[in-house]
């Protein structure tokens, strides 16, 4: 289909929230999270300018990236009529209703011209009805809520109805504020201080306008090379040096001249509180602690010591600003207003713990951990295992599930694996830890309020090793977190590796659905040899399988690999690991086991 084409610039990570539009871009994450199980349809209004072709064009980009095979398309309103009338007139509405048989994800913008369309409305519910029984994801944006789009069939309306309705609303000043300096950041241009602020507090009816206003500016600086200043910008944009009834600022700077000029009814800690707010508004910072006081009777000691606390809180929000910056450059926090008020010193602080927590480096696998050290000789499947799952992490043998109570090897063996996987791929931490340590840290979190960044540090490891897993058997949050953790890092192609005394399938008080996940992988005991028939490894879901009563391979180097080629030594092929009948013949990723001859 030939539908308009995603925006490459209007994704998540370039849409800068505010209070204004909190909730519509939290619907329109969990909607490119899950297309078709939530919110559906997703109903996004609002007016002209404020921002909905960006948030749900985002949700066309992460829902493709999610989601690689879902077919998403984007369309106007207007080009989905002509479309359909086209077809209507051609007598052909069933060639252009099988254009959306395999489309997973619907985006409509503009559907306020739906307003008395009737045949394109009919058309609308076919495809949207297709769309419903295979469990497709409809995306729509209006100007106005689907019950004051005149004329609209009450099928559809109550289609609309079905899922979310929500409105998003115009940009509070930080939020303008954040906008100007990314838009600037984006075209690698820097402001004069006070600029973005002056910009934010000019009268413009919506973003579009905004950034309008802004480029004139970023035009100038570029074309002449040099920087712009608050009067000159003033000038460019409309507010002049003399304020402006209809601007909010120009009234603020008309109050206080006003104040400053009748200075004979006015005491000298008035004109220096007066002062000090247009200066601290003039950088961007919320003065409400001061002008408070211009209302009120106070003394010179006062004065002094609110203006002195103020402006430590200023260099404070200063510091917590450039100590975000230093952990986490793009930090989203560094584009809240909390960095800009003051009064928010508590919130600022705490969003500073949050960062550092998000980013604290996982703990990684000791460094003398290396399998040449690990105290098993090579015919141990649990050592043979994990070194196949160090050449392929995240695609063979993945979950590794060891057992047995030597615990000083099952350490060994679960951290050589880790520093194997971390020499392959450096891009992305190694997580190694127990499983008390993991819980330690989950409480810790919920106590500060940080689990979603404690979730996140995990959420980007290459491996997550877990070892004495049993540990967590009993506790409620602890699994539920491991659990969620579980399918994230499996689908973001992360090895997973656990070891514990016993088999899942054993250990009491643990969760089915964490025992089933823990044990859909490879399962084995450290006792566990290729060869001799008498021992045991355990395949999906726990069963036991008998090892194949086969000779004593031959000598080798004892770095031999299981697959042909790893390391560079062997070239010989393990037949017990390519016995599906013996090891995977339930495996659940049939991706993962299927030999390069099977493809």
């Amino acid at each position: 289909m030939n539908s308009v084409d995603l925006v490459p610039s209007f994704t998540f990570d370039n849409f800068v929230v505010g209070t204004g539009n909190r909730l519509s871009v939290a619907a329109a994450k969990r909607v490119a999270e899950s297309p078709g199980s939530s919110y559906n349809p997703l109903f996004i209004y609002g007016g002209s300018g404020l921002g909905k072709t960006h948030l749900v064009t985002s949700i066309g980009h992460q829902a493709g990236l999610d989601h690689p095979a879902l077919k998403v398309v984007y369309d106007t309103l207007e080009r989905f009529m002509d479309r359909a009338m086209e077809a209507i007139e051609a007598g052909d509405r069933d060639a252009f209703r099988a254009r959306f048989q395999d489309v997973g994800l619907l985006i409509l913008d503009d559907v306020q011209f739906l307003a008395g369309k009737r045949r394109t409305q009919e058309e609308l519910i076919r495809v949207w009805d297709a769309m419903s029984a295979r469990g497709g994801q409809v995306v729509l944006t209006s100007d106005r809520p689907p019950q004051e789009i005149d004329g609209l069939d009450d099928r559809l309306l109550s289609r609309f109805s079905g899922g979310l309705i929500v409105d998003i609303g115009a940009p509070d000043l930080e939020t303008r504020v954040a906008i100007v300096r990314r838009k600037a950041e984006e075209q690698a241009q820097e402001l004069a201080d006070g600029v973005a602020e002056l910009l934010a507090r000019s009268t413009f009816s919506n973003v579009r306008e905004l950034q309008g206003a802004l480029n004139r500016v970023l035009a100038i600086q570029e074309l002449e090379e040099r920087v712009v200043g608050t009067d000159e910008a003033g000038r460019l944009v409309g507010v002049g040096p003399e304020p402006k009834g209809e601007s909010e600022f120009g009234d603020f700077v008309a109050d206080v001249s006003l104040a400053m000029d009748t200075v004979v009814s006015r005491s000298a800690e008035d004109q220096q509180l007066a002062g000090a707010v247009m200066r601290w508004e003039a950088d961007g910072y919320r003065t409400s602690r001061l002008e408070a006081l211009l209302h009120g009777s106070h003394g010179p000691s006062e004065v002094e010591e609110a203006v002195r606390a103020f402006e430590a809180d200023v260099d404070r929000l200063r510091e917590i600003d450039a100590q975000i910056r230093s952990v986490d450059p793009g930090a989203p926090e560094l584009h809240w207003g909390v960095l800009r008020d003051p009064d928010r010193i508590g919130d600022a602080e705490a969003m500073l713990a949050a960062v550092r927590q998000r980013r604290q480096p996982l703990p990684a696998p000791p460094s003398e951990y290396q399998f040449a050290r690990v105290e098993l000789d090579d015919g141990s499947l649990a050592l043979r295992a994990a070194r196949a799952a160090a050449e392929q992490p995240g695609s063979r043998y993945n979950p590794l599930y060891v057992h047995g109570h030597a615990s000083p090897v099952r350490s060994a063996l679960l951290g050589a694996l880790g520093n194997r996987i971390a020499e392959r791929n450096p891009d992305r931490p190694v997580a190694f830890m127990s499983g008390k340590a993991f819980a330690d840290e989950l409480i810790q979190a919920l106590e500060r309020n940080q689990v979603e960044e404690w979730r996140a540090r995990f959420r980007g490891a290459g491996a997550l090793l877990l070892e004495d897993v049993d540990i967590l058997a009993d506790t409620e949050r602890a699994q539920e977190e491991l659990f969620h953790l579980f399918d994230a890092l499996l689908r973001s192609g992360a090895q997973l590796a656990f070891t514990g005394t016993v088999p899942p399938a054993q250990i009491a008080g643990l969760e089915d659905r964490l025992r089933s996940r823990l044990a859909a992988g490879l399962v084995v005991g450290l006792e566990d040899r290729a060869g001799g028939g008498a021992e045991e490894a355990e395949g999906p879901g726990g069963d036991a399988a008998a090892a194949p009563a086969e000779p004593p391979p031959p000598q080798r180097e004892p770095a031999a690999s299981l697959s042909s080629g790893a390391d560079g030594a062997g070239g010989h092929e393990d037949a017990f690991f390519l016995a599906r009948d013996k090891v995977v013949w339930r495996w659940p990723y049939v991706a993962q086991w299927l030999t390069e001859g099977d493809r």
